[in-house]
Formats: C-alpha cells, sequence, structure tokens
C-alpha cells in the first residue's frame, strides 16, 4: 500500500510581504488548509488521486481570494472566462475546458470532459452546450463579482494593457489554482482552473487548460500543476518538461522540478512555479517568484502552509 500525499497552490507572483495585512495571511493560510483538507480525506479514506485532487480544487474555486471559479478575474469585455483541467496519472485519462462563462466549478466540467465525452479539450460555446447537455447550473455574473477584482480591471480597462494578477498593483490577489495527489494504490493525479488574466482579449487561453503545459500526470514519473504567466509555461510545455526530465535523464522529481523553474523556464524569462507529486509520495514545490500560496500533506502526516520563501 502506498503512502498517500497531496499537495496544493494559489498562484505564484509579486507577494511583497509588506504589502500583506496579517489578517489577509491569516484568511489565505485558512483557504489553503481547508481545500487541502477537504483532498486529503479523501486521500485518507482510500478514494482516489483523481477525487481528492478535484475536492482540492473545487474548495479553491468556491472561495473568492483565488483567481478561479468564484475569484475570476474580469477580461476586456468584463465578463469571466475560465479554464480548467484534470488528468489521472494511471489511466492519462484527461480532460480540459476553456473560455467558459457562469459554472461555479470548471474542474468538475473538465472532469466530466475526461469521464464523459469522449474528448479531450471542449472549448466556448461548445463546451458550454457540453455543461448544458450534462443539467450544469449557469451561475449569474453577480455570483464571480468581486469588488478588489473589478478595481484591478477599471484601473486598466480601454487599455492595450493586461496583468497577471501577481503584478504588484496594491493588494492584489493571485492566481491559478491548482492540487497533485498521490493516492493509496500509487496512482496519481493532477488538477489546475484560472480565471485567465485580468483585461484579456481575444479569446486568449493560459497554459492552465493545456495538458502538458500547465497540467500534466503519469504514474511512471509525476503529477503537475503550473502557476505564473501562462505564455511562457506553453511555449517551455513546462508540466511535461518535468516528466520528461525523470523518464528520459533520471532525475528524482524534485531535481527535474527545479531544473523547470529555475533553469529551463527562466531562460526564456518565464516566472511561476508548480506542485509536483511522484508515486512514492515525493513533493516539490519549487517558483521562482517573491513567493507562491501552496500548503502540502506528506506522506508522514505533516503539513506546511506557506506564502513567502
Amino acid at each position: 500500500m502506498s503512502k498517500i500525499a497531496i499537495a496544493i497552490h494559489g498562484g505564484a507572483g509579486t507577494l511583497v510581504k509588506g504589502m500583506m495585512t496579517p489578517e489577509k495571511e491569516v484568511e489565505y493560510k485558512s483557504a489553503l488548509e481547508s481545500a487541502l483538507s477537504d483532498g486529503y480525506e479523501i486521500l485518507k479514506n482510500d478514494g482516489s488521486a483523481i477525487d481528492a485532487v478535484e475536492a482540492a480544487v473545487k474548495s479553491l474555486e468556491n472561495c473568492n481570494l483565488f483567481n478561479a471559479g468564484k475569484g475570476s478575474v474580469f477580461t476586456a469585455t468584463e465578463s469571466h472566462e475560465m479554464d480548467a483541467s484534470i488528468m489521472d496519472g494511471n489511466s492519462l485519462d484527461a480532460g480540459a475546458v476553456s473560455l467558459i462563462t457562469g459554472i461555479k466549478n470548471p474542474i468538475s466540467l473538465a472532469r466530466d470532459v475526461m469521464d464523459k465525452s469522449g474528448h479531450v479539450f471542449l472549448a466556448g460555446d461548445g463546451a458550454m452546450q457540453f455543461a448544458r447537455s450534462l443539467n450544469y447550473e449557469e451561475f449569474p455574473s453577480e455570483y464571480f463579482y468581486d469588488e478588489l477584482r473589478h478595481n484591478q480591471w477599471l484601473e486598466i480597462k480601454d487599455s492595450d494593457g493586461f496583468q497577471l494578477d501577481h503584478s504588484k498593483t496594491k493588494d492584489s490577489k493571485f492566481g491559478t489554482v491548482g492540487a497533485v495527489a498521490c493516492d493509496s494504490n500509487g496512482n496519481i493525479s493532477a488538477a489546475t482552473s484560472t480565471g485567465g488574466m485580468t483585461n484579456k482579449k481575444f479569446g486568449r487561453v493560459g497554459d492552465s487548460p493545456m495538458i502538458g503545459a500547465g497540467n500534466y500526470a503519469n504514474n511512471e514519473t509525476c503529477a503537475v500543476s503550473c502557476t505564473g504567466s501562462g505564455e511562457y509555461f506553453i511555449r517551455g510545455v513546462v508540466a511535461y518538461d518535468v516528466s520528461a526530465l525523470i523518464e528520459h535523464k533520471e532525475m528524482t522529481l524534485d531535481e527535474a522540478a527545479q531544473e523547470v523553474i529555475h533553469n529551463r523556464i527562466t531562460k526564456i524569462n518565464g516566472d511561476g512555479g508548480l506542485i509536483a507529486v511522484d508515486k512514492d509520495g515525493n513533493i516539490s514545490m519549487p517558483f521562482n517568484t517573491e513567493g507562491m500560496y501552496r500548503a502540502a500533506r506528506y506522506t508522514d502526516g505533516s503539513q506546511e502552509v506557506l506564502i513567502y520563501k
């Protein structure tokens, strides 16, 4: 019987220590701990890694502190476009959705794409048609409204500017959420969800819903969920790159994750981080930014919830 482990993230970026109030820090850590607990409870009861990562990400999507689900940022048209993906390391089955609106938990729709559609990736109107065919409730825009997010958008609306939510402005909230887990059968999975970039245009899609770029899982190597500047993570095929280094260069999980985040992605000026787990329950959580909202429950039962380096 394998040892269970889980890690989650709530985004990486310019988390300048002095810019966050102690109260806010407590709020973030509490939300991370709650999501970690949701996923770990499933693993503890011999549940599957795929169920655990979906549950943990749903918890983060339901929290307005993170840029996913309820806390998603505003696009150039003052709407919300969400992306998500999930992958099962045992079967290599995967599901992803992009440019969806009004769906409370995009990660669950991605799971249904994997389990029920016969496809891997559905986007835009087609993804919404699929959601309707499964009787998903479509939530009004008020559900996704958040004053801080809206103010971030007001600062740059009607301009050609766009920003990742981990820019330095004010008390900006941060990013993309994700989870990776190893269950008692040694199966691993990864899930990632995001609200994208503030003021994004032209139907921009980042790395989060792209299998191999922002999300990947393979029992033979690792499960990875990424966060950061999506364009660079796509170009670096970051999630799969970690797996490839383990498979072809026989690196350990931590060696591969550190190499990708601190060497390979920085060569093309990419900033961000990732969380990763392997079938032995080893965890790695490297990032090359000021901070990354992250939490992990290790095989020995110990737990940590961290923001800064």
